[in-house]
């Protein structure tokens, strides 16, 4: 039973085996999640698709909040460092004074999915970051990274361009890197199966030997405040994408574990470029920001990124909040570099969780989580949705649903009754030849 208060209007507190439920419906009724955030340096935000609406603009109105509220510094994507560092110097009014945040991002996002990126949604957070950055100096600027590993070719690019203008011997050694990738023409799944079994012959050599030159000389790169962070960076990347390649051709979940550890690393660079107080905004799907540890993953070997950051820090500075849908359209491809799409998302599968939420109550709501509750109802695994770039909706019922401890998972839930798809800038797309989630689809 459901026990009425002032300001909570259908807060749960009768019932010992149900969370605390709030109503949903604007930036204020964010107040309890602020609360569970209290102090945490480390919030991390999913999706539970990569083109739906009410998950984009829902995380721009918590990160609005954190950030003016709670002083978070940066935030973090599951996207390419070298695109993303484009768009953190646009937010932070150190380049393309002259472009708009919808052309910036047509011109940045041309590789499938575009959808991810390539939005209203995101346009209207970058224009706001862009706003708020205008009037603060430069060591208060909130910055926008990505954290993923997919990169190679532009990291290397990035890398030789900067270099040739400010430290000729190691643009020499990058040069001499990337010569190595030529015969493989950009196409990461060719030179895996060329490298998989001849490790000795992999390009991986020059690359090492490169981050530790750059390593050594990243005190020169100071004529630009980020500028030894994004040298360092592309040359990380480098060296994991390298080993990230090579792994795919195995069929197995290590391919997965090295992109998610990458990622963490990435966040803890950032996290020490920052500062000691620093504080951080992840988005991620759901299949990197749920722990792994409360899914089917952890049978397979799996890790991920949500894991990886509550082991490494104190359960009361991180907060990891989950979403998920009943029914609605979702932006999807039906099979990998696929025409983008709006589809129906169909009704929730029976015994889902977002079956569950919708038959209690069929309103939006945000569910906050005690995990060392033994009485709370999402204690034991049901099925929770995750709709991949790939998509088909008449094979919900054989997959789309990962095995769940919903308030082990998870400290939030952000339930919505029915989404809609995102808004996308209608780009055509360059087809990547490798896909960036194989072979998961995730």
């Amino acid at each position: 039973m459901a026990t009425k208060h002032y300001n909570d209007p259908w807060i749960f507190t009768a019932d010992e085996d149900k969370e605390k439920t709030y109503p949903l419906n604007n930036s204020n009724d964010l107040d309890p999640l602020l609360e569970r955030i209290g102090d945490a340096h480390h919030v991390l935000l999913e999706e539970a698709s990569y083109g739906t609406h009410e998950y984009y603009t829902w995380r721009t109105a918590i990160s609005k909040r954190l950030i003016k509220e709670k002083g978070f510094n940066f935030i973090a994507v599951e996207g390419d460092w070298p695109d993303w560092y484009k768009l953190n110097r646009y937010i932070k009014g150190y380049d393309n004074h002259d472009k708009k945040p919808a052309e910036l991002l047509q011109t940045t996002f041309k590789r499938w999915p575009t959808w991810m990126w390539a939005s209203w949604e995101i346009a209207a957070l970058i224009t706001w970051l862009k706003d708020h950055n205008s009037t603060l100096p430069a060591n208060e600027k909130v910055g926008f990274y990505g954290l993923d590993v997919y990169s190679l070719w532009e990291s290397m690019e990035a890398l030789i361009e900067y270099l040739v203008q400010t430290d000729i011997a190691t643009a020499i050694l990058a040069k001499k890197a990337m010569r190595c990738f030529e015969p493989f023409g950009e196409d990461g799944q060719q030179y895996a199966k060329a490298h998989y079994f001849m490790a000795e012959s992999s390009c991986r050599e020059p690359l090492i030997e490169l981050l530790k030159e750059i390593r050594t000389k990243s005190p020169i790169y100071n004529h630009d405040p980020e500028a030894a962070l994004n040298t360092q960076q592309n040359a990380h990347i480098a060296v994991n994408a390298e080993a990230y390649y090579r792994s795919m051709v195995g069929f197995n979940g290590h391919s997965w574990n090295l992109r998610d550890i990458h990622m963490v690393e990435t966040l803890n660079r950032l996290l020490q470029f920052y500062g000691p107080e620093a504080k951080c905004i992840v988005w991620e799907h759901n299949t990197h920001i749920g722990d792994a540890r409360y899914t089917d993953m952890q049978k397979a070997g799996m890790t991920n990124v949500g894991q990886l950051v509550r082991e490494q820090h104190l359960e009361k500075d991180v907060v990891l909040v989950g979403f998920g849908s009943y029914e609605g359209t979702v932006v999807a491809g039906e099979e990998w570099g696929a025409p983008m799409e709006i589809m129906p998302v169909p009704k929730a599968r029976k015994g889902s969780i977002e079956e569950i939420l919708h038959h209690e109550s069929a309103e939006n709501k945000l569910l906050i989580f005690d995990r060392y509750n033994k009485k709370e109802r999402f204690k034991n695994s049901m099925p929770h949705r995750a709709i991949g770039v790939v998509y088909n909706p008449e094979n919900e019922k054989y997959g789309n649903y990962v095995p769940t401890v919903l308030n082990s998972r998870y400290d939030a839930f952000m339930y919505i009754d029915v989404s809609r798809s995102v808004h996308a800038l209608h780009l055509q797309p360059d087809i990547h030849k490798t896909p960036e989630t194989y072979p998961f689809n995730y």
